[in-house]
């Protein structure tokens, strides 16, 4: 059996410690008085919950990236979408205990509407929002793929488009009018199934729930990445027109992966709003979406455990820094992206493997 750190098997035996962890630390932390020197404060149980979300996240974007070739800028858009369906839910529940008193959330009443608008006809079922966060952004994945792929549209330029999408859908969702919630988006959560959200079990819950997401979205990745279907989209990214010379269509490929990763992009999206307890269009910013590519190029595009371990590197930075040094965070994520796209192309994951190598090397027979 490969046993190295660094072999497919090391990795996920190291990525399962990880999420047991995640899973495991949260409720015992918080079962242990608040006195306690390991007493585990609600605030970082929902930072790891946050966190666990971007890297679904970004395990999407390396899908497509790492594996398809496909640099999308405009994954945010997916992950909003998924919030905001969620969301909607999220806002009726709040119902009575509004400041207005009033059934409809308090923005509506707030601009004097008289009725919910026709896309909200579904917002008080829970399941059929939880379906609409997986056809809304799917669909609209499907959509634009068909054509964008059939047109043979493909580097910098779908780059381009994927932005331009994400930027004209939040200025959509900035409006009023749409129903949306304009700029401030939807906020102040009180219930969830009829379970209050700001609890700390329920925060456990939360987290515990987007760890298990994750594994499974992981092991789905390996299992896509390892079977024929996989092959053929690495072909496909290092050599697309030969593909097409032995008999494969390309489009039909692309669009499945890029569609399943919007998908993902989604769920994690919903499971991201009751915990951080807001949703708003600033999360369609193309800042969002260059962060999910950036996620994935520090922890090493291509190899589904790196880009997990730059969603938690930089986010892990990113929660010390706008403490100890709000002014220099930007900074910081700037100098990051430059010195790995210099010295470290293959990121985080390729230095681990160099450095495991030169080990073996010098531990090996003489």
């Amino acid at each position: 059996m490969d046993t190295r750190l660094l072999s497919p098997a090391g990795w996920t035996a190291v990525l399962a410690a990880l999420f047991v962890a995640a899973v495991v630390v949260p409720v015992l932390a918080l079962a242990v008085p608040p006195g306690s020197a390991l007493h585990l404060p609600e605030f970082y149980v929902s930072l790891t919950g946050k966190i666990l979300c971007y890297a679904i996240c970004a395990l999407a974007m390396d899908l497509i990236w790492g594996h398809a070739g496909i640099l999308s800028l405009g994954h945010g858009l997916f992950f909003a979408l998924g919030g905001y369906a969620l969301g909607m839910y999220l806002m009726r529940q709040i119902g009575r205990d509004g400041q207005y008193r009033m059934d409809m959330p308090d923005f509506m009443v707030f601009l004097d509407w008289k009725a919910f608008p026709w896309h909200w006809a579904l917002s008080d079922s829970f399941v059929a929002q939880a379906l609409l966060v997986l056809l809304v952004p799917g669909l609209l994945a499907f959509v634009f793929g068909w054509f964008a792929f059939r047109s043979r549209i493909k580097g910098v330029y779908f780059s381009i488009i994927t932005q331009a999408l994400t930027y004209a859908a939040m200025l959509l969702f900035f409006r009023n009018e749409t129903g949306f919630g304009g700029n401030n988006g939807f906020t102040d959560f009180k219930r969830i199934l009829g379970v209050p959200i700001a609890t700390p079990q329920m925060r456990v819950v939360l987290c515990v729930l987007t760890a298990l997401v994750l594994i499974g979205f992981f092991v789905m990745s390996r299992w896509i990445v390892a079977s024929r279907f996989g092959r053929v989209l690495m072909a496909i990214r290092d050599a697309e027109t030969r593909v097409m010379f032995s008999g494969y269509n390309p489009v039909h490929y692309k669009l499945a992966i890029w569609t399943l990763s919007a998908v993902m992009c989604a769920v994690a999206g919903a499971l991201y709003v009751p915990q951080v307890g807001i949703i708003n269009p600033s999360e369609m910013s193309p800042a969002a979406s260059i962060e999910m590519a950036i996620w994935a190029a520090v922890g090493g595009r291509g190899t589904l455990v790196g880009p997990i371990v730059g969603a938690v590197f930089v986010n892990g930075a990113k929660s010390w820094f706008t403490v100890t040094f709000p002014e220099y965070w930007l900074y910081f994520l700037g100098t990051l992206f430059i010195a790995v796209t210099l010295f470290l192309p293959q990121g985080l994951m390729g230095l681990a493997r160099t450095l495991g190598q030169r080990v073996r090397r010098r531990d090996g027979p003489r």
